[in-house]
Protein backbone atom coordinates (compact mmCIF):
# COMPACT_ATOMS: atom_id res chain seq x y z
CA UNK A 1 0.00 0.00 0.00
CA UNK A 2 1.52 3.15 -1.40
CA UNK A 3 0.63 5.66 1.91
CA UNK A 4 0.43 9.63 1.69
CA UNK A 5 4.09 11.19 2.93
CA UNK A 6 3.30 12.00 6.43
CA UNK A 7 6.06 14.80 6.79
CA UNK A 8 3.54 17.51 7.09
CA UNK A 9 1.64 16.13 9.84
CA UNK A 10 4.53 15.48 11.99
CA UNK A 11 5.98 18.96 10.65
CA UNK A 12 2.67 20.33 12.67
CA UNK A 13 3.38 18.02 15.37
CA UNK A 14 6.54 19.51 16.48
CA UNK A 15 6.05 22.71 15.20
CA UNK A 16 5.28 24.26 18.82
CA UNK A 17 8.46 22.51 20.31
CA UNK A 18 10.48 24.87 17.88
CA UNK A 19 8.67 27.80 18.94
CA UNK A 20 8.31 27.23 22.90
CA UNK A 21 12.22 26.23 22.63
CA UNK A 22 12.74 30.23 20.66
CA UNK A 23 10.51 31.74 23.17
CA UNK A 24 12.44 30.38 26.18
CA UNK A 25 15.87 31.46 25.11
CA UNK A 26 14.34 34.60 24.26
CA UNK A 27 12.56 34.88 27.90
CA UNK A 28 15.63 34.06 29.97
CA UNK A 29 17.73 36.62 27.81
CA UNK A 30 20.02 34.58 26.51
CA UNK A 31 20.37 36.51 23.02
CA UNK A 32 21.12 39.77 24.83
CA UNK A 33 23.81 37.70 27.64
CA UNK A 34 25.54 36.21 24.41
CA UNK A 35 25.69 39.35 22.61
CA UNK A 36 28.27 40.17 24.94
CA UNK A 37 30.52 37.16 23.39
CA UNK A 38 30.47 33.88 23.16
CA UNK A 39 30.06 31.69 26.63
CA UNK A 40 30.06 27.97 27.56
CA UNK A 41 27.09 26.43 29.09
CA UNK A 42 27.92 26.33 32.28
CA UNK A 43 28.95 30.34 32.15
CA UNK A 44 25.14 31.29 30.68
CA UNK A 45 23.60 28.46 33.47
CA UNK A 46 25.65 30.81 36.19
CA UNK A 47 24.58 34.12 34.95
CA UNK A 48 21.25 32.61 34.71
CA UNK A 49 20.49 30.68 37.57
CA UNK A 50 19.55 27.74 36.25
CA UNK A 51 20.17 24.14 35.53
CA UNK A 52 23.49 23.47 33.58
CA UNK A 53 22.72 20.37 32.19
CA UNK A 54 18.55 21.57 30.78
CA UNK A 55 20.56 24.72 30.15
CA UNK A 56 22.96 22.91 27.43
CA UNK A 57 19.46 21.10 26.43
CA UNK A 58 18.14 24.05 25.64
CA UNK A 59 21.52 25.92 24.01
CA UNK A 60 21.61 22.82 21.92
CA UNK A 61 18.37 22.87 20.52
CA UNK A 62 18.44 27.02 19.67
CA UNK A 63 22.01 26.11 17.61
CA UNK A 64 19.92 23.14 15.99
CA UNK A 65 16.85 25.89 14.87
CA UNK A 66 19.92 27.83 13.19
CA UNK A 67 19.29 30.77 16.55
CA UNK A 68 22.70 30.06 17.90
CA UNK A 69 26.46 28.57 16.54
CA UNK A 70 27.97 25.78 19.29
CA UNK A 71 31.58 25.61 18.58
CA UNK A 72 33.04 22.85 20.61
CA UNK A 73 30.42 23.82 23.54
CA UNK A 74 30.96 27.36 23.03
CA UNK A 75 27.84 28.88 21.87
CA UNK A 76 27.58 32.73 20.45
CA UNK A 77 24.80 34.33 18.45
CA UNK A 78 24.02 33.92 14.65
CA UNK A 79 23.04 37.15 12.51
CA UNK A 80 19.74 36.61 12.87
CA UNK A 81 19.47 35.74 16.47
CA UNK A 82 21.67 38.70 17.59
CA UNK A 83 19.39 41.12 14.98
CA UNK A 84 15.73 40.02 15.98
CA UNK A 85 16.09 38.07 19.41
CA UNK A 86 18.52 40.38 21.67
CA UNK A 87 15.77 42.22 23.61
CA UNK A 88 18.02 45.15 23.01
CA UNK A 89 18.32 45.31 19.36
CA UNK A 90 16.73 48.20 17.25
CA UNK A 91 15.26 45.64 15.27
CA UNK A 92 14.11 43.28 17.81
CA UNK A 93 11.27 40.64 17.37
CA UNK A 94 11.59 39.77 21.28
CA UNK A 95 8.83 42.31 22.39
CA UNK A 96 6.43 40.39 20.30
CA UNK A 97 7.82 37.23 21.29
CA UNK A 98 7.25 38.13 24.46
CA UNK A 99 3.89 38.56 24.21
CA UNK A 100 3.47 35.58 22.35
CA UNK A 101 5.13 33.34 25.35
CA UNK A 102 3.19 35.40 27.80
CA UNK A 103 -0.19 35.85 26.47
CA UNK A 104 -0.56 33.96 22.98
CA UNK A 105 0.61 30.94 24.11
CA UNK A 106 -1.78 30.21 26.50
CA UNK A 107 -4.92 31.64 24.90
CA UNK A 108 -4.12 29.41 21.92
CA UNK A 109 -4.78 26.36 24.25
CA UNK A 110 -8.16 27.11 24.55
CA UNK A 111 -8.93 26.99 20.87
CA UNK A 112 -11.35 24.27 20.97
CA UNK A 113 -13.57 26.31 23.14
CA UNK A 114 -13.36 29.47 21.19
CA UNK A 115 -14.30 27.56 18.06
CA UNK A 116 -16.95 25.85 20.12
CA UNK A 117 -18.52 29.50 21.29
CA UNK A 118 -17.30 31.82 18.87
CA UNK A 119 -15.75 34.26 21.91
CA UNK A 120 -12.06 35.31 22.88
CA UNK A 121 -10.84 33.05 25.63
CA UNK A 122 -9.12 35.83 27.78
CA UNK A 123 -11.41 35.68 30.59
CA UNK A 124 -10.80 31.63 30.51
CA UNK A 125 -7.38 31.62 30.45
CA UNK A 126 -6.27 34.10 32.91
CA UNK A 127 -9.38 34.61 34.76
CA UNK A 128 -10.10 38.20 34.78
CA UNK A 129 -12.78 40.12 32.18
CA UNK A 130 -12.64 43.33 30.80
CA UNK A 131 -11.44 44.98 27.17
CA UNK A 132 -8.32 43.39 26.08
CA UNK A 133 -6.25 46.02 25.60
CA UNK A 134 -6.90 47.20 29.46
CA UNK A 135 -4.64 43.98 30.45
CA UNK A 136 -2.32 44.74 27.61
CA UNK A 137 -1.87 48.35 29.33
CA UNK A 138 -2.62 46.97 33.23
CA UNK A 139 1.60 47.54 34.11
CA UNK A 140 4.26 49.66 32.08
CA UNK A 141 6.06 46.46 31.84
CA UNK A 142 2.92 44.99 29.90
CA UNK A 143 2.69 48.33 27.89
CA UNK A 144 6.11 48.09 27.03
CA UNK A 145 6.31 44.49 26.42
CA UNK A 146 3.45 44.91 23.42
CA UNK A 147 3.80 48.14 22.26
CA UNK A 148 7.43 47.04 21.60
CA UNK A 149 6.12 44.04 19.96
CA UNK A 150 4.17 45.67 17.57
CA UNK A 151 7.16 47.67 16.67
CA UNK A 152 9.78 44.98 16.00
CA UNK A 153 7.20 43.68 13.57
CA UNK A 154 5.90 47.19 12.27
CA UNK A 155 10.00 47.79 11.70
CA UNK A 156 10.00 44.76 8.44
CA UNK A 157 6.48 46.03 7.24
CA UNK A 158 6.00 49.78 7.40
CA UNK A 159 8.67 50.46 4.70
CA UNK A 160 6.48 48.27 2.01
CA UNK A 161 3.13 49.38 3.53
CA UNK A 162 3.91 53.54 2.70
CA UNK A 163 5.25 52.66 -0.75
CA UNK A 164 2.62 50.56 -1.38
CA UNK A 165 0.71 53.45 -3.04
CA UNK A 166 2.40 57.15 -3.76
CA UNK A 167 1.70 59.76 -1.36
CA UNK A 168 3.42 62.47 -1.93
CA UNK A 169 0.08 63.98 -2.83
CA UNK A 170 -0.55 64.41 1.01
CA UNK A 171 0.52 66.48 3.15
CA UNK A 172 -0.04 65.79 6.94
CA UNK A 173 -0.37 62.04 8.11
CA UNK A 174 -2.11 60.97 11.33
CA UNK A 175 -1.56 57.50 12.38
CA UNK A 176 -4.39 56.61 14.88
CA UNK A 177 -3.37 53.74 17.11
CA UNK A 178 0.26 54.50 16.55
CA UNK A 179 1.89 52.56 19.13
CA UNK A 180 5.94 53.74 18.51
CA UNK A 181 5.01 55.45 15.54
CA UNK A 182 6.92 53.46 13.19
CA UNK A 183 4.50 53.52 10.09
CA UNK A 184 4.60 57.18 10.64
CA UNK A 185 8.23 57.58 11.41
CA UNK A 186 8.71 55.38 7.91
CA UNK A 187 6.27 57.66 6.00
CA UNK A 188 7.74 60.59 7.17
CA UNK A 189 11.42 59.28 6.23
CA UNK A 190 10.29 58.48 2.95
CA UNK A 191 8.02 61.63 1.76
CA UNK A 192 10.42 64.53 2.82
CA UNK A 193 7.42 66.85 2.24
CA UNK A 194 4.86 64.83 4.80
CA UNK A 195 4.43 65.59 8.33
CA UNK A 196 3.61 63.18 10.44
CA UNK A 197 1.37 62.58 13.84
CA UNK A 198 1.65 59.89 16.26
CA UNK A 199 -1.94 59.72 17.75
CA UNK A 200 -2.65 56.96 20.69
CA UNK A 201 -3.77 56.63 24.30
CA UNK A 202 -1.47 59.46 27.25
CA UNK A 203 -0.04 56.21 28.48
CA UNK A 204 1.45 55.16 25.09
CA UNK A 205 2.64 58.89 24.03
CA UNK A 206 6.02 58.90 25.98
CA UNK A 207 7.47 55.36 23.84
CA UNK A 208 6.54 57.73 20.58
CA UNK A 209 8.30 60.34 21.73
CA UNK A 210 11.50 58.12 22.13
CA UNK A 211 11.43 57.52 18.60
CA UNK A 212 10.27 60.46 17.14
CA UNK A 213 13.16 61.81 18.93
CA UNK A 214 15.50 59.37 17.35
CA UNK A 215 14.22 59.82 13.95
CA UNK A 216 15.73 61.43 10.81
CA UNK A 217 12.34 63.35 10.02
CA UNK A 218 11.80 64.73 13.65
CA UNK A 219 11.32 68.56 13.01
CA UNK A 220 7.79 67.14 10.57
CA UNK A 221 6.86 64.56 13.59
CA UNK A 222 5.22 65.10 16.59
CA UNK A 223 2.80 63.22 19.12
CA UNK A 224 -1.26 63.54 20.28
CA UNK A 225 -2.51 61.86 22.97
CA UNK A 226 -6.69 61.04 22.45
CA UNK A 227 -8.55 57.94 21.93
CA UNK A 228 -9.87 57.45 18.24
CA UNK A 229 -13.31 56.35 19.33
CA UNK A 230 -14.15 59.23 21.24
CA UNK A 231 -11.70 62.19 21.18
CA UNK A 232 -11.71 64.66 18.15
CA UNK A 233 -8.99 63.45 15.40
CA UNK A 234 -5.92 65.22 14.86
CA UNK A 235 -6.33 67.12 11.67
CA UNK A 236 -4.53 65.86 8.62
CA UNK A 237 -5.66 65.25 4.74
CA UNK A 238 -4.26 61.70 5.47
CA UNK A 239 -5.27 59.01 8.40
CA UNK A 240 -3.72 55.39 8.96
CA UNK A 241 -4.50 52.78 10.95
CA UNK A 242 -1.67 49.75 11.44
CA UNK A 243 -3.28 46.97 13.03
CA UNK A 244 -5.99 48.80 14.03
CA UNK A 245 -9.48 47.68 12.05
CA UNK A 246 -9.04 43.37 12.92
CA UNK A 247 -8.77 44.27 16.61
CA UNK A 248 -12.59 44.60 16.34
CA UNK A 249 -16.73 43.67 15.11
CA UNK A 250 -18.16 45.42 12.43
CA UNK A 251 -20.01 48.28 15.06
CA UNK A 252 -16.57 49.80 15.98
CA UNK A 253 -15.24 49.67 12.83
CA UNK A 254 -18.27 51.28 10.87
CA UNK A 255 -18.09 53.79 13.91
CA UNK A 256 -14.02 54.17 13.23
CA UNK A 257 -14.58 54.73 10.16
CA UNK A 258 -17.78 56.93 9.94
CA UNK A 259 -15.53 59.46 11.93
CA UNK A 260 -12.48 59.16 9.59
CA UNK A 261 -14.14 60.24 6.90
CA UNK A 262 -16.08 63.36 8.75
CA UNK A 263 -12.81 64.52 9.76
CA UNK A 264 -11.24 64.16 6.35
CA UNK A 265 -11.09 66.96 4.01
CA UNK A 266 -12.23 66.61 0.47
CA UNK A 267 -9.83 64.53 -1.44
CA UNK A 268 -8.05 63.44 1.69
CA UNK A 269 -7.19 59.40 2.32
CA UNK A 270 -7.25 57.05 4.64
CA UNK A 271 -4.21 54.21 4.73
CA UNK A 272 -4.85 50.60 6.20
CA UNK A 273 -2.02 47.97 7.33
CA UNK A 274 -3.88 44.61 7.44
CA UNK A 275 -3.36 41.15 6.50
CA UNK A 276 -5.56 40.40 3.31
CA UNK A 277 -7.01 37.61 2.85
CA UNK A 278 -7.43 36.32 -0.76
CA UNK A 279 -11.64 36.59 -1.94
CA UNK A 280 -11.28 32.75 -2.47
CA UNK A 281 -9.88 32.63 0.91
CA UNK A 282 -7.31 30.27 0.19
CA UNK A 283 -4.63 31.86 2.29
CA UNK A 284 -2.30 33.28 2.82
CA UNK A 285 -2.28 30.96 5.58
CA UNK A 286 -0.58 33.94 7.66
CA UNK A 287 -3.49 35.76 7.63
CA UNK A 288 -5.79 32.67 8.34
CA UNK A 289 -3.94 31.38 11.91
CA UNK A 290 -3.57 35.31 12.72
CA UNK A 291 -7.71 35.54 11.85
CA UNK A 292 -7.55 32.14 14.86
CA UNK A 293 -5.87 34.24 16.81
CA UNK A 294 -7.59 37.36 16.95
CA UNK A 295 -11.13 35.13 17.27
CA UNK A 296 -9.22 33.76 20.86
CA UNK A 297 -8.17 37.40 22.22
CA UNK A 298 -10.20 40.10 20.61
CA UNK A 299 -13.72 40.45 19.05
CA UNK A 300 -12.19 40.88 15.88
CA UNK A 301 -10.47 39.34 12.71
CA UNK A 302 -9.02 39.06 9.22
CA UNK A 303 -10.94 40.28 6.48
CA UNK A 304 -10.33 40.36 2.20
CA UNK A 305 -10.23 43.32 0.65
CA UNK A 306 -13.69 43.09 -0.63
CA UNK A 307 -15.02 42.70 2.88
CA UNK A 308 -12.72 46.13 3.88
CA UNK A 309 -14.03 47.25 0.49
CA UNK A 310 -17.77 47.07 1.51
CA UNK A 311 -17.19 48.77 5.18
CA UNK A 312 -15.02 51.67 3.42
CA UNK A 313 -18.05 52.11 0.92
CA UNK A 314 -20.40 52.76 3.55
CA UNK A 315 -18.45 55.13 5.11
CA UNK A 316 -18.45 56.86 2.31
CA UNK A 317 -15.29 56.03 0.84
CA UNK A 318 -14.23 55.93 -3.25
CA UNK A 319 -11.43 55.09 -5.03
CA UNK A 320 -10.64 52.06 -2.82
CA UNK A 321 -7.26 50.01 -3.55
CA UNK A 322 -5.00 47.16 -2.32
CA UNK A 323 -1.89 46.20 -2.63
CA UNK A 324 -0.72 42.68 -1.71
CA UNK A 325 3.13 43.42 -0.28
CA UNK A 326 3.81 40.03 0.01
CA UNK A 327 5.27 40.83 3.74
CA UNK A 328 3.88 40.51 7.01
CA UNK A 329 1.01 43.09 5.98
CA UNK A 330 -0.69 44.57 3.23
CA UNK A 331 -2.10 47.84 2.52
CA UNK A 332 -5.45 49.74 1.42
CA UNK A 333 -6.09 53.00 0.43
CA UNK A 334 -9.37 54.70 0.48
CA UNK A 335 -10.45 58.17 -0.52
CA UNK A 336 -12.84 60.80 0.58
CA UNK A 337 -14.29 62.03 -2.58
Amino acid sequence: MNLPDPSAIIDLMDAYRRSKTMFAAVNFGIFDLLHEGPRTAQEIAERLHTSLTATQRLLEACAGLKLLENREGLFSNTPEGDTYLRQSSPQSLAGYILYSNQALWYCWGNLEDAVREGTPRWEQTFGSPGPIFEHFFSTPEKMRTFTMGMHGLGLSTSPHVVRAFDLTEFHTMADLGAATGHLIITACESYPGLKGIAFDMAKVIPIAEEFIAASPARERLSAQAGDFFTDALPAADLYALGRILHDWGEDKIRLLLRRIYEALPAGGGLLIAEKLLLEDRSGPLGAHLQSLSMLLVTEGRERSLSEYKALLEEAGFVGIEGRYTGKYLDAVLARKR
